[in-house]
């Protein structure tokens, strides 16, 4: 995509961290936006933080609702008259051990994660198809192609977005339709705050201290990450990488597709 001056961007996850930084650096780019999420105060703070005049809607979706997801895709339609870029952002996560975990742990990942991003962008396609340009951005993970122990739930739908991604990057190839799949290192977002943990890895840990070990660590912020994105459905990357880990996580993972995990697993389990 050459430009993304009046594009009009359908977004998910847009009332804090990655999705509320791609919504301000899309509006300074000249974008339209179209902005989802569950949060109506944190969506009402992200417009508020838009630079004057941005031509910006605000939809209350639980992506993980097939019919708000593709009533959405008809409001967006309706209010804009189009849509040319479509980021399925929204995520969260299920912490604790797979043998510890309840299928319903698994199922609240896998309805936002995985579902919430097969209908958005199953819903948005027939539209895209009817631009002259059109593209997906699909947020996986590092967790998509390398799993941490108690985080079960968030990397098994990472991989299956992953999976997506590159089924449709193959069944797409040759049309007007472009597909980003994107796997962030760690980025200083409330990703962990936010997290259901049903059995903490560290019992002498709690969610808050959790959450600042983990931004502590973190090497890529939500506003450096969103730049990364932007500059990726610019150069229409089929694969992008987010942050200097998750580089050298990917390196790793091809040297020791196994060997480098079991290493891992173990000194994370033994801390």
């Amino acid at each position: 995509m050459k430009t993304l001056h009046d594009k009009v961007v359908a977004l998910t996850g847009a009332s804090s961290g990655i999705g509320r930084c791609l919504a301000q650096q899309l509006a300074a780019r000249g974008c339209r936006l179209a902005l989802a999420d569950v949060d109506e105060a944190g969506l009402s703070e992200t417009v508020a933080s838009l630079p004057p005049g941005t031509q910006v809607t605000i939809h209350l979706v639980d992506v993980a609702k097939k019919e708000q997801v593709y009533q959405w895709a008809e409001d967006v339609v309706a209010a804009h008259g189009r849509v040319d870029v479509v980021i399925n952002n929204a995520g969260v996560a299920s912490q604790g051990m797979i043998e510890d975990l309840d299928y319903d742990d698994f199922n609240w990942v896998f309805d936002i994660v995985f579902y919430g991003v097969l209908y958005g962008t199953k819903a948005f396609l027939p539209y895209l198809r009817q631009r002259p340009e059109g593209h997906v951005v699909n947020i996986s993970s590092v967790n998509g192609f390398f799993p941490f122990p108690s985080n079960g739930p968030y990397n098994c739908a990472k991989h299956a977005v992953k999976a997506l991604n590159q089924t449709l990057i193959q069944e797409l190839r040759g049309t007007n339709i472009h597909i980003t799949s994107v796997h962030p290192g760690g980025i200083k977002t409330n990703i962990v705050r936010n997290s259901r943990i049903i059995k903490p890895l560290s019992p002498k840990l709690s969610k808050e201290q959790a959450a600042a070990r983990f931004e502590k660590i973190a090497g890529t912020t939500a506003e450096k990450a969103a730049s990364i994105i932007i500059s990726g459905i610019l150069n229409n990357k089929q694969r992008l990488l987010v942050g200097k880990d998750a580089y050298l996580l990917d390196a790793l993972t091809r040297v020791f597709p196994q060997g480098f995990s079991n290493l891992v697993g173990r000194v994370m389990l033994r801390e």
